[in-house]
């Protein structure tokens, strides 16, 4: 198999990876057994992938890979997701399988980022991927916090216009309230995992190969104070102490914030000068 080839793969899995661990935080709120299921199968092609990649490798150097510190941390990875599915199909426990997999999905990017590492003809290609994934992901968690805002702003509208009884023809194809709640929440709830790895990804990447770098960058300490109120936020509206008015009002406010750390925040940072 091709460098290339392979590189496209492991791109591939670390994808697949956080595409399942996605489906577990939206499992951990629905308890749908089909989504389950598909973050299971996709933790499981993870798992195929890895072990696929880990026997190359033993092929390749003739021993078993645990001899280095990024040796080791690629086997602690592949240990993480195995004991994830394990406990999966045994023991039926949710939110350890989840918590789990975001410890091995940590991993196994650090296992790209990390200095000193063996040479490995994957390294230097999927360096540049993983960087792609991060920004990638960041901007797909804008377009859900952008979704998430437009249905919220549209809610204000149709309660307003129900309220004062201004309700007419030109306005009856918005959903209704309810609907656009739950595609209120259905938005968050997809867009706060993806920014968590996409935040993941770049911190990894710039504590392990940036000389200098402050944890109180402008842009990281936005982004960590957006992603914890919108977790908030989903938690609160989920337990039903955040709901209606209330509900789309805390939207609206959390996504000017996303747009002052989207322009403010890039302009101040320090190394996002890519956006």
């Amino acid at each position: 198999m091709t460098q290339l080839a392979m590189a496209r793969l492991y791109e591939i899995m670390v994808v697949l990876y956080a595409v399942g661990i996605v489906f577990y935080f939206i499992d951990f709120f629905y308890k749908r057994v089909k989504i389950r299921r598909i973050g299971f199968w996709l933790i499981s092609v993870v798992w195929v992938l890895q072990t696929a990649f880990f026997l190359l490798y033993i092929i390749e150097i003739r021993r078993f890979p645990i001899l280095s510190l990024t040796e080791g941390i690629y086997f602690y990875a592949w240990l993480l997701v195995t004991i994830s599915i394990i406990l999966h199909c045994i023991a039926r426990v949710d939110l350890p399988v989840f918590f789990i997999n975001v410890l091995g999905f940590i991993f196994v990017t650090i296992h790209l980022f990390a200095p000193n590492q063996v040479e490995h003809p994957l390294v230097e290609s999927l360096e540049s991927e993983m960087v792609f994934i991060h920004i990638s992901f960041a901007i797909i968690s804008y377009a859900a916090f952008s979704l998430s805002f437009v249905f919220s702003v549209l809610y204000l509208i149709l309660y307003r216009l129900l309220k004062e009884k201004k309700y007419t023809k030109l306005w009856s194809r918005l959903p209704s309230l309810h609907q656009m709640s739950r595609w209120m929440f259905y938005s968050v709830l997809i867009g706060v995992p993806i920014i968590f790895i996409s935040l993941l990804l770049g911190l990894e990447w710039a504590f392990l190969k940036l000389e200098v770098l402050s944890i109180f960058d402008i842009k990281i300490v936005g982004s960590f104070i957006i992603t914890v109120i919108y977790l908030i936020v989903l938690v609160l509206h989920h337990s039903g102490k955040l709901t209606g008015l209330n509900f789309a009002w805390a939207q609206i406010y959390t996504f000017l914030l996303v747009v002052i750390n989207f322009f403010l925040g890039s302009k101040l940072s320090n190394f996002h000068f890519w956006y």
